[in-house]
């Protein structure tokens, strides 16, 4: 499989145009489309300071399609561009617990674009999906995906980047059912985006 994404990854990037002098105004007009995949992973934190907890590892990977619906605005260093979109998300867990949750996340990013090729960005997501997570932390067959991180991109084309960053991911079922503390995981990811309009 990592095969695979790697060739699709390297057809893409060849595909792409080059840059020559990278204008972020062009490439976040308003009305861009953006496809992007990503994976990551990491492992539960215990910010709570929690006597019991499952440890868990996970890793996970998503396919976005998003817009840009806004043309770049703001001042100076804070100028950027709005990314919204929604991303099917399939997530694994181990470390004594064999599990999944899969579900669909609308996802937020704001791109800051003072900086040419290197695009700085914050993001935001909330997704709901099915689990068969059972831990002290969550028994139940639906949960929320919640997360929050901070990254950035390289455009190696003007329509091409490659993106790295850290995301908080919390998991919980919202008190639909018991058991329901729910947990955070604390997580690196990579991905590829193509921007097209």
């Amino acid at each position: 499989m990592i095969k695979t994404a790697a060739a699709l990854l390297l057809l893409l990037l060849l595909a792409a145009t080059p840059a020559r002098a990278f204008d972020p105004d062009h490439t976040f007009r308003q009305g861009t489309n953006v496809l992007s995949i990503e994976g990551g992973g990491g492992t539960q934190n215990n910010l709570e300071n929690h006597r019991v907890q499952s440890n868990l590892d996970l890793w996970y990977i998503g396919a976005r399609y998003s817009i840009l619906p806004f043309r770049p605005v703001g001042p100076s260093v804070l100028r950027g561009s709005l990314e919204v979109g929604l991303e099917p998300i399939y997530q694994k867990y181990s470390g004594g617990r064999e599990a999944f949750w899969a579900g669909l996340s609308a996802q937020g990013r704001w791109h800051f674009l003072s900086l040419g090729r290197f695009v700085p960005y914050i993001e935001l997501g909330a997704g709901a999906g099915g689990t068969d997570l059972r831990a002290v932390e969550i028994d139940s067959s639906f949960a929320f995906l919640l997360s929050a991180g901070v990254g950035v991109s390289f455009f190696v084309t003007d329509q091409a980047a490659i993106y790295g960053g850290y995301r908080m991911v919390h998991v919980s079922n919202g008190h639909t059912s018991s058991l329901n503390r729910g947990f955070e995981a604390d997580t690196g990811l990579l991905g590829f985006s193509y921007f097209f309009k």
